[in-house]
This record gives C-alpha cells, structure tokens and sequence, in this order.
C-alpha cells in the first residue's frame, strides 16, 4: 500500500504549482513529483533566466547604437558576470519552491514518476496512489535523430555556461535560435543559425520578420535558411556541423552547436501504458476540458498538455481550468483568445491574434494597416531603425482580430492589443484613448 493522495502533480512549474495551491486550499491532499530541481523551465531554464540575459545584452546593444549621439565609451557585455546576476535570481527558486510548498501542507517527492496503474505512480520505489493525477512534466528538446546529436547543448546547458565561446552554431530557428542568437553576438560571438525552414520564427508576420532579419545582420549573426543540418562530428579544435543546402553540402566550424529546433511534451519516461492514457503523434489525446480521453483519471496542463500556445500564461491558466473541474466537475473550457507571444531578440517582435493570411483563408472581411516606422519619435529616440507593424481589423465591425509589432517597446504594447481581442475592443476604442505621451503605447492611434 503506497502513500494516497486526492492529487498527485507530476512537474513542479507554472502549471504545477497554480494547479497545487488551488486544490490544496480546497483542502484535498496532494503531492508534487519532480525529477529535476523545483521550479520549472520558465522559472530555472527558460523565460526569466533568459530575459535576465537579455536584458544585459539590450544595455550593450543600445549603448552601442548612441554612439556619437550622446555616448562614449566602451559598454559591453561581461558574460561571467551576467551569468552571476541571473543566479542571483535562479538559483534561490528550487529551495523557495519547496518551502512554498511545505507551508501549504503539498508533499513534496524527487525523482521519476512512472504509471504503475491507472492512478498508481512509483518515485524513486516510493509507491503513490491517487484518485487524480495531472501531467504538468513540461517540454523538452525534441529527437533530431541525426549521427552526433549527443554534441548539442540544451536551452538549460547555455543558460549556465561558465563562459561564451567564440563560434557558436544554432541549430532550428524558433524563439530559441532567435533569441540566443542576439544574446550570443551582444556578447561577442560569431553567430550561425541554421534553419531548416525558409525562414525563421515562422509564427510571426512574415513582412516583420523580414525587417527584423535586417538586425540579425547588422549585429553579425549569419543566418542560413533552407539548410539542413545532417550529422555533428567533434574534432580536435571544437565541432564540424555538416548539412545541405539546395543539394550543396556545407560544413561549419564551431565550439558550441546548441540544439533550437523545437521542443516536445516530456512524456517518455512516465510509462504512460501502464496508465492507459493514450498519446498520439507524441501529444497526449485530451477532451476540452484537458482531460484524457482514455482514462478520466488523468489531467495535463501547460506544455505537456499542448493545447494552447506553449507560453507561461497558457500554463497558468490550463492550471486554474483544471483546477476548477476537479473541485466542481468538468465545467471549464480553456479559452486561448488573445494570447500574446513575444521572441525576444532586440529589438523584439511580438504577435497576438490571427495574422494576415489566417484572416483570408477564413474568408473574413478585413482591412489590414502595415508599415515600417524607422522614422516615428519611437525609433528615433533609440538609435533603432527596425520598427514597424501591422494590424488586422474586421471591416464591418472594426473589432481588432490580429496585431503584429517589432521594435522598442513591442512586448509591452502587445498586451493593449491582447486586451482588445480578448474583451472585443474596436479600433476606434482604442485610438480615442489617451496614452501617456511618449510612450510605445501612444504610438497606437497612428499605427490604428
């Protein structure tokens, strides 16, 4: 006989925790599972240590660009030292997350959860029955599955890299290429992403991410689409990355190869057979109401659960749906209207709602507002010349349906617009609005 639990929680992220503290307040009995330290990606290896990072090299890039208007000197980024302030920050998380847990009465468990049962898991020979369990395990890089994949470095091993080498290769060109790449070459290193694909961040407006790939090549960073990364050797000087591009073979020479080709629910090692739980395409098959559809036992919230945008917000808002239809029965429906997504390069890009092209295979009348602003007061006053945007609105009802940013201040002023698709906002409601002057957000009655 193990030890019995209302709710059992394998992963201790966003998720995990939202989901934990609300049904623990209800008073049910519930333990947390995690192999890792506590915390999570976004907490420990994901978006705070990375915007701790960015932020270092955003100080660099803009010192940079004032040269001559204002600022002297040299400003550059010490990397040991960056990498010091960001530990200052993660690396009091596992400890914080434990206690947090035992004051509110969670139990707390290290190592592997495995299904043993339909709602039994074992940790570590430690036998733990449930009457609910929820899968919040997170993500992890996906199987590239070519010869020398074991050289690739994860998103985790370069937050916690000692010192930057001086070639380091990108492989994929998602949110991770594109962010670790800007931070790499703020800090001094000879960049390369390689992207299978014919372009990169490809869930973003194709006209802004043109005008940001202006930036990737002013700061250095040399950007190969079209390529595909075949096979890693490891040599005496460091790495030999070799892949095809238009049938041509290519070789690149590096001291890092860092895998950014996509991340994948981490569901391997929990033995979802002996649970019955059914996955398809490696993502878990869930109702509506984020529930399995093979065993109603089962839960999952956030990125191993796949339903949303693999964002915190989604994470968190899984977590209190799920929540509630434990307590209340299933009830609640996710609703992933108006979730904003921000790459933070530098400057950034963000996009919330549908872009351009999902508005016109849907059929729907709209007009569309686009234009690259290097000579607006905004990006002016930064010394930054990529800025620019455009909106999708309903032609009949001017409701906002999609916003797409990149520039200074694009990951705050996303969320305005996040907030007109949500709660139904029209363009005319927000361009009568007055906002603090100047601002990013006081750009929105010219770009409406």
């Amino acid at each position: 006989m193990g030890k019995r639990y209302d709710l059992v929680i394998v992963g201790t992220g966003t998720a995990a925790m939202v989901s934990a503290m609300r049904v623990r307040a209800a008073g049910w009995s519930v333990a947390v599972v995690d192999f890792r330290p506590f915390g999570g990606t976004c907490a420990l290896r994901g978006c705070d240590p990375k915007k701790m990072l960015v932020g270092g090299a955003t100080v660099a890039d803009h010192a940079a660009r004032m040269h001559g208007k204002g600022i002297a000197g040299d400003t550059h980024v010490d990397w040991p030292d960056l990498i010091a302030f960001k530990r200052s920050f993660t690396d009091p998380v596992p400890q914080n997350r434990e206690e947090l847990f035992a004051d509110k009465g969670i139990d707390t468990f290290h190592g592997q959860a495995r299904f043993t049962g339909r709602t039994t898991l074992e940790v570590d020979g430690e036998l733990l029955e449930a009457k609910y369990v929820l899968i919040a395990a997170g993500a992890e890089p996906m199987k590239l599955g070519i010869p020398g994949e074991e050289h690739l470095i994860d998103n985790e091993q370069f937050l916690e890299l000692e010192s930057l080498p001086r070639r380091i290769v990108l492989v994929g060109g998602g949110y991770i290429a594109a962010e670790f790449s800007h931070i790499a070459a703020r800090a001094g290193a000879q960049v390369t992403v390689l992207q299978r694909g014919a372009r990169m961040l490809k869930h973003f407006e194709p006209d802004l991410v043109d005008w940001l790939m202006e930036k990737f090549e002013t700061v250095g960073i040399d950007v190969r689409t079209g390529t595909v990364v075949e096979a890693i050797e490891k040599g005496a000087g460091g790495y030999r990355v070799k892949a095809s591009t238009d049938g041509r073979e290519v070789t690149v020479e590096a001291d890092l190869v860092v895998h950014a080709a996509g991340r994948v629910p981490a569901l391997d090692d929990l033995d979802l057979d002996a649970a019955g739980v059914a996955v398809k395409d490696g993502r878990l098959q869930l109702n509506e109401y984020l529930q399995s559809v093979s065993n109603p036992a089962v839960y999952a919230a956030g990125d191993a659960a796949q339903m949303g945008p693999p964002l915190t917000p989604v994470s968190s808002h899984d977590a209190k749906v799920v929540a509630a239809n434990l307590l209340e029965g299933n009830r609640q429906k996710p609703d992933y209207r108006g979730v904003p997504s921000v790459a933070f390069t530098i400057p950034p890009i963000a996009a919330v709602g549908l872009s351009e092209a999902e508005a016109r295979r849907k059929g729907l009348n709209i007009r569309v507002k686009a234009q690259k602003a290097s000579d607006w007061f905004t990006a002016r006053q930064a010394a930054e010349p990529t800025y620019g945007f455009k909106v999708v609105a309903d032609e009949e009802t001017g409701h906002i349906l999609g916003a797409h940013l990149v520039g200074p201040h694009a990951d705050e002023v996303i969320n305005i617009f996040a907030l007109a698709i949500r709660h139904g906002l029209t363009a005319e409601q927000l361009k009568t609005t007055m906002f603090a002057y100047p601002t990013g957000a006081s750009d929105i009655g010219s770009i409406l």
